[in-house]
């Protein structure tokens, strides 16, 4: 009978590495003197621990497992790597201090990657940034303005009127001076050269034309008139009267002054402003009387209105003239005695009788 515990494995020598002093069965190659393995720099490695218990292995898988022993110790590899060394013991390395460890990668196939160095403190900071410019806004297009269809302003006063209001607009006019004479009442080439004069100043549309703007700004600008400002008695003061003037109801005309005084027995009712006529047309002077009066008389020599007319020599007449009215005394009359002011030459119209006297003089 063959015995279990003595390691026979048919071939009469025993599978135990080391059995006997002076045993050669199952010893591995690369055997030093002491029967230890050698390795193949023929320095000695460590005795295997001798496991009695471990059942025999024939003598080729001693061999084969000496040499996978060898080739792990010789490499370096981890305790269990190897098939048949998990009973080596590790060899002893050499302590080193403990690298900085990087932080394990996201990926286990990706190798972990370094950490980005910092930058130094005395580089210039990273220019930031940029950032996306915001669209611009999306505007919707609009169209181009049409033209103002707004009504212009309502026109009050222009060339050609005659009321109160256009004397209270010369009274006002005057007030900032833009009108150089008292008011008439009636809207000629000087009124609208004072309204344009003043629409200019103010910025306002020049027409001439006293529209509600232009009116509304005038108003602003001034105070009412009193009714001396609106029908002051004489642009000129009245001359001392001819002394052919103190007896009965006269109409005393001074050509110096050029003023009309209506006296009844040395006392002036009302008083006027006139002018006369030219040089080639001049007024004859003198003493006369009034010998025809007609309310609406219009000229048959020159086709032109002559109001209010008062007769006194030939085809000479006190009568009102829109013309002086307008103009001042920038003109002159055919030889008449022209009245700008129209109410009062209608008053004194009503008030003269035919017969009463006329005094023309220097």
């Amino acid at each position: 009978m063959v015995d279990a515990d003595s390691g026979w494995d048919g071939r009469g020598g025993s599978s135990t590495p080391g059995a006997g002093a002076g045993g050669t069965h199952g010893a591995g190659p690369f055997q030093g003197r002491s029967g230890t393995p050698a390795l193949p720099d023929g320095r000695s490695t460590p005795a295997l621990p001798d496991r009695r218990s471990t059942p025999a292995l024939p003598g080729r898988r001693v061999a084969a497992a000496s040499l996978v022993a060898l080739a792990a110790l010789a490499t370096g590899c981890e305790p269990g790597t190897a098939t048949g060394a998990q009973d080596a013991p590790p060899p002893v390395r050499a302590t080193r201090a403990a690298a900085p460890t990087a932080s394990p990668a996201t990926e286990d196939a990706k190798p972990p990657t370094a950490p980005t160095p910092s930058p130094p403190a005395s580089t210039t900071p990273p220019a930031p940034t940029p950032t996306p410019e915001p669209e611009p806004a999306r505007t919707t297009a609009r169209p181009a303005p049409e033209p103002s269809t707004a009504p212009p302003p309502r026109i009050l006063m222009r060339t050609g009127s005659e009321s109160d209001r256009v004397r209270e607009l010369q009274a006002r006019l005057r007030q900032i001076g833009h009108f150089g004479r008292n008011p008439t009442g009636y809207y000629g080439s000087v009124t609208a050269e004072s309204v344009r004069s003043f629409q200019t100043k103010r910025s306002l549309p020049v027409t001439g034309s006293t529209d509600e703007v232009t009116w509304r700004r005038l108003l602003g600008m001034t105070r009412v008139p009193t009714a001396a400002e609106l029908r002051p008695p004489t642009e000129r003061p009245v001359a001392a009267p001819d002394e052919r003037c103190l007896k009965g109801r006269v109409l005393c005309i001074s050509k110096n002054s050029r003023t009309l005084a209506w006296m009844i027995d040395g006392t002036v009712v009302s008083a006027m402003d006139v002018r006369f006529g030219s040089e080639y047309t001049p007024t004859r002077e003198g003493v006369f009387e009034v010998f025809w009066k007609s309310r609406d008389h219009v000229s048959t020599l020159y086709d032109t209105p002559m109001p209010y007319a008062l007769f006194f020599s030939g085809g000479q007449a006190v009568h009102y003239s829109a013309d002086f009215a307008a103009n001042g005394y920038g003109g002159a009359s055919h030889g008449c005695v022209n009245v700008r002011d129209k109410k009062k030459v209608a008053a004194l119209f009503d008030q003269v009788r035919t017969g009463d006297k006329v005094v023309v003089y220097w």
